[in-house]
């Protein structure tokens, strides 16, 4: 199976040759992947180099302009070294675009914190208007992007080598994937599986979403409705990240939140994906041992 990065490199180049408006904006980061739409398209093929605050500010150059920006390098080049860029140069502006990031929390460990963006998400929910995907897996991601590049708003699809074994059919909010009454358990992304896993045998309804922002606050009461009202969100990112949205949805009834997700904590003997997984209690295990604890089974 192809990874997210791929299906982001051929969905977008395709994309290219089909609409005029799109232009693509990159900082080294996958530009071998895209040198034949380059030589195809080498107006709207930008790679400005290791300047990140560049990139944000040529993509919202390209914005006022009328054109269709698609911006993207690793997530804390994205977000995180630019982010006065993303204030000002877009969101300052009133103009949209969408930022496609690779690396997500961990996903290239050698790489070391510099490449790490556990907290990407967070951050730009500071910031007013952004649309934020989560697939969690390829192919949901090629139908999130295709969605995105269709509008003039401020996008972010966060992508990560983590996927789910298969694809889910993608829709606003959460979706229902199991249904119990033991409480709910609420799974962004490419932590399904292990979500699905850790719940096996459990009586909890599991929920997932691949769109984050805005928050589905409407689903979640829904569920909570035919369930206990204790939810826990499990999230590839820093923990707690949609916690405060989720206690803002179930504001009118008792319930509990738990938050799971990326420690503040830094793991520095880097290891793998799956060791930075299992250090973050983020694992089947790992999962079941808090939701169990937190639900009181």
């Amino acid at each position: 199976m192809d990874t997210m990065r791929d299906r982001f490199i051929s969905t977008t180049s395709r994309l290219l040759d089909e609409d005029p408006r799109l232009a693509l904006v990159l900082a080294e980061i996958s530009m071998d992947g895209f040198r034949p739409a380059e030589r195809r398209h080498p107006d709207r093929v930008i790679n400005v180099g290791i300047r990140e605050q560049l990139l944000i500010g040529a993509g919202g150059g390209l914005a006022l302009t009328g054109m269709r920006p698609v911006l993207h390098t690793f997530a804390s080049f994205l977000v995180e070294r630019p982010f006065e860029q993303l204030k000002l140069d877009f969101g300052h502006q009133g103009v949209g675009g969408v930022l496609v990031s690779a690396g997500a929390s961990y996903d290239w460990p050698a790489g070391g914190l510099t490449h790490m963006a556990p907290g990407d998400v967070a951050l730009l929910e500071t910031l007013d208007g952004w649309t934020i995907h989560v697939p969690g897996h390829p192919d949901e991601a090629e139908t999130l992007l295709r969605q995105a590049v269709q509008g003039d708003d401020l996008v972010y699809v966060r992508l990560s080598l983590q996927s789910n074994a298969a694809p889910r059919p993608v829709t606003p909010g959460l979706s229902t994937v199991r249904e119990g009454r033991a409480g709910v358990v609420a799974a962004v992304g490419p932590m399904l599986d292990n979500v699905l896993a850790a719940t096996e045998g459990l009586d909890v309804t599991v929920l997932h979403a691949t769109t984050v922002r805005p928050f589905d606050a409407e689903s979640l009461r829904r569920a909570v409705g035919r369930a206990r009202p204790d939810v826990v969100l499990v999230e590839p990112y820093l923990a707690g990240t949609s916690t405060a949205a989720a206690n803002d949805a179930l504001a009118a009834l008792p319930h509990r939140v738990l938050g799971l997700g990326v420690a503040r904590r830094e793991l520095r003997k880097y290891g793998t994906i799956d060791e930075h997984l299992a250090g973050h209690g983020l694992d089947p295990a790992g999962l079941r041992e808090r939701v169990t604890g937190f639900l009181g089974r």
